[in-house]
């Protein structure tokens, strides 16, 4: 129980990191949280989760800030598309996934419902905390990646021995 605890609370500061101090902050406390998950909460093969995520998320909201959904006012040389500090809060999400968030996989239709109101939720609040602008569409656009997300990781675990 106190590992779940403390993923969730890993989590939360792994994001505000990310959005309140961008890449100098998020960048090393991202880099810490996983590295002291995988160390110390992670289960084999979990590394697997992480890079997908961070693919998934690459993809994701790459395409959404392409598409204009997403617009940055610290466009960043390394990543010239997607800000290196909202990219790594798909890894650090994915630390929650077999942890704090292990319960919901289990309720298909509330895993639907939490990501498509918790993901753009997350995307608000963090758009308004790291000045961010969002395009109109963006946050129905996310509700429908976030909810598909979140009841595909719930019908995977329905369906699979693998958690979620």
């Amino acid at each position: 129980m106190l590992g779940k605890v403390l993923n969730a609370l890993a989590f939360q500061v792994g994001w505000l990191a990310c959005v309140l101090g961008g890449t100098p902050w998020g960048l090393p406390t991202v880099t810490m949280i996983v590295t002291c998950h995988l160390l110390w909460l992670g289960i084999p093969g979990e590394w697997r989760w992480l890079v997908g995520f961070a693919l998934l998320g690459a993809l994701v909201d790459g395409t959404l800030t392409l598409l204009g959904g997403l617009r940055f006012t610290d466009a960043s040389a390394l990543t010239p598309v997607l800000p290196l500090w909202l990219w790594l809060l798909w890894p650090l999400f994915a630390t929650t996934l077999h942890h704090s968030l292990a319960w919901l996989w289990s309720h298909p239709w509330l895993a639907m419902l939490g990501g498509a109101l918790g993901g753009p939720s997350s995307y608000l609040g963090g758009a308004r905390l790291a000045d961010v602008e969002l395009a109109p569409w963006a946050l129905a656009v996310q509700a429908v990646v976030w909810g598909s997300l979140c009841g595909w990781l719930a019908l995977r675990k329905e369906t699979s021995r693998d958690r979620p």
